[in-house]
């Protein structure tokens, strides 16, 4: 079977489930020091954008809170550095499994949203299935966009697919 890429799937009113790396360096006062990493996945947003799902989530760690919630983790810096590339806003949650974090995706206005740090769950390094199905239920496509952590088996890089 053929490897497939974006261009081969139809997004057309369906949820997308993004892993991307951006993991971005910050500095004390918690401002990005360095946005290649969102840049890099600025053509397959805009791409699957293009091609009118109904939400693309975006999913990501940044740093290492080893399974608990830090504050100075939490992808807000990321979602205010996305909503000014892509010129709209997006919709950053304040977790990325459980029922809140679908309510909100489904009545929100925002067509892009952004996941809390999938790192503040133990169960992401650690591979755990549950928590892939969790991240898999939000969406009926997933894309892996994340070339720098698809080595790793973690559940939103290898257990979700």
């Amino acid at each position: 079977m053929a490897k497939l890429t974006v261009k081969d799937i139809d997004f057309k009113d369906k949820k997308v489930i993004m892993r991307v790396d951006f993991n971005v360096p910050l500095d004390d006062s918690l401002n990005i020091t360095d946005d290649a990493r969102i840049k890099a996945a600025m053509e397959t947003i805009r791409y699957i954008l293009s091609q009118n799902p109904q939400k693309l989530i975006l999913m990501s760690h940044l740093g290492r809170p080893k399974g608990k919630v830090v504050d100075s983790l939490r992808m807000n810096p990321v979602a205010a550095r996305l909503s000014e590339l892509l010129s709209e806003p997006v919709l950053k949650l304040d977790d990325c499994i459980g029922e809140q974090v679908k309510t909100e995706i489904n009545s929100s206005s925002e067509k892009v949203v952004l996941l809390e740090n999938l790192r503040f769950h133990p169960e992401e390094e650690n591979g755990d299935e549950n928590f892939a199905k969790e991240l898999a239920s939000l969406a009926d496509v997933y894309v892996n966009d994340a070339f720098g952590t698809a080595h790793r088996a973690h559940a939103s890089t290898t257990i979700i697919a």
